[in-house]
């Protein structure tokens, strides 16, 4: 049979360990998919850059001719953003072309036209190295569990973050100083916005969510908070209550009065879990992701969740999958939202609450401020007080609440005269 050619667009890290592996695995490809994987050209914006290891006769500016030729079988789209890669993916699939992309932002914000079209013109359309880069995640949700009932899906699925906050918890840095390490090991970009304000984990969450529960999610619909407002007294407050601060991804099922779903919550925010939670040893700049399923029960996914290598490797594996779709003439699994379920918003979201608050060191200054959670019905978990001379300090934690309810009860203890500062608010999540 006639070898499969492969046309890439973009060659910068993911790119360049791409074409080094399509080269130095080209005979075990061949014996996997049964005929000869070709790479037939590189869609670059410049094509007098110097890239290590790709040929300069396959570079060409014309991306949108690379991914019409009538000898290009497969597109590997690897530039990133919305456009060109939205039209240039659409133009591929309707010219027969399969399409295999890491855009997890153009997935999240219009992921419904592209797996329109690739219903439309038959085309084959993978994205595993869209989260959590080389850990197989996403087709065993697309795949294995399609005949179970995904209920819960929890994870760390931004390695910048995480790495951030792993540096405060074990060595005391801040923020600031966090951040700068990362940004010189290559954990995090020059303009670090995207993960540290919780956008990249967003645009992960959309993807799991509409995978996990066949519902239409975008990147819009998910609530988002970054990691910019953890403190050195967050982080030192969950070491007292033996926990760790992590940017988690939350995609869950909300069940209505009936047992029936009432809709899925979808949400992104830096939240205190337990020590013995096994996310909370997820070191460094590695994901790790929970999937809770009715039969199949929870299983966990752990590995390196970014960085050209892994990202290349998923994506390999998705040009296999994709090759032998091609050679056996039939293609793969498309995805089909049918249950359409609703995004519920953050204030119908329950969880819990961890509450600092510094306060007047006085008598009936803890009964007056355990009323205003009762009155918002919240119930107080554990409470702590200590003297700070004519200052005190009250540590609360709440049992599980709307966080309608749980916001604007802080909101509240804001405006009281007793209450000098509400040092520390973060969200608990983990077994009571």
């Amino acid at each position: 049979m006639k070898p499969l050619r492969v046309a890439l667009l973009g060659c910068g890290v993911v790119g360049t360990q791409v074409v080094r592996l399509l080269e130095e695995q080209a005979d075990d490809l061949a014996a996997r998919v049964g005929v000869p994987l070709e790479l037939a050209g590189v869609a670059v914006r410049r094509r007098d850059r110097v890239r290590e290891g790709v040929a300069p006769a396959l570079l060409t500016t014309d991306a949108e001719n690379l991914v019409t030729r009538d000898d290009v079988d497969i597109v590997i789209e690897v530039i990133g953003g919305i456009e060109p890669a939205r039209s240039l993916m659409l133009a591929a699939m309707k010219s027969g072309k399969s399409v295999i992309t890491a855009n997890k932002a153009l997935l999240a914000e219009d992921g419904a036209t592209l797996f329109a079209a690739a219903r439309e013109y038959g085309a084959d359309l993978y994205y595993e190295a869209s989260v959590a880069g080389a850990i197989p995640l996403l087709r065993p949700l697309r795949e294995s569990l399609v005949g179970d009932r995904v209920q819960r899906v929890l994870g760390i699925v931004n390695g910048t973050t995480n790495y951030i906050l792993d540096q405060m918890d074990t060595h005391g840095a801040g923020f600031q100083e966090a951040l700068e390490e990362a940004q010189e090991l290559g954990y995090a970009e020059a303009d670090p916005t995207a993960d540290v304000e919780g956008f990249d984990a967003a645009a992960k969450a959309a993807i799991l969510a509409q995978l996990a529960f066949h519902t239409p999610v975008t990147a819009a619909d998910v609530h988002r908070e970054g990691i910019t407002e953890v403190s050195a007294a967050d982080v030192a407050g969950a070491k007292e209550m033996d926990s760790v601060v992590k940017l988690l991804a939350i995609c869950e099922r909300v069940p209505g009065p009936d047992g029936a779903d009432r809709g899925v919550s979808v949400r992104v925010y830096p939240a205190m879990i337990p020590r013995g939670h096994p996310l909370a040893s997820v070191r460094e700049a590695y994901n790790a992701v929970f999937v809770e399923a009715q039969s199949a029960g929870s299983l966990m996914f752990y590995g390196a969740g970014a960085g050209g290598a892994p990202t290349a490797s998923a994506i390999l594996g998705d040009l296999v999958a994709v090759a032998r779709n091609l050679v056996g003439g039939s293609p793969g699994p498309v995805e089909v939202t049918y249950a359409s379920l609703p995004v519920l918003p953050m204030g119908d979201t329950v969880t819990r609450y961890y509450v600092q608050l510094d306060v007047d060191d006085r008598s009936g200054v803890l009964a007056t401020v355990a009323t205003e959670f009762a009155r918002h019905g919240v119930s107080i978990q554990a409470v702590r007080q200590e003297g700070l001379g004519d200052d005190a300090q009250l540590v609360i934690v709440t049992h599980r609440a709307p966080d309608a309810a749980l916001s604007a009860t802080v909101e509240k203890l804001r405006e009281f005269d007793s209450v000098r500062e509400v040092a520390s608010v973060m969200r608990v999540e983990g077994d009571e």
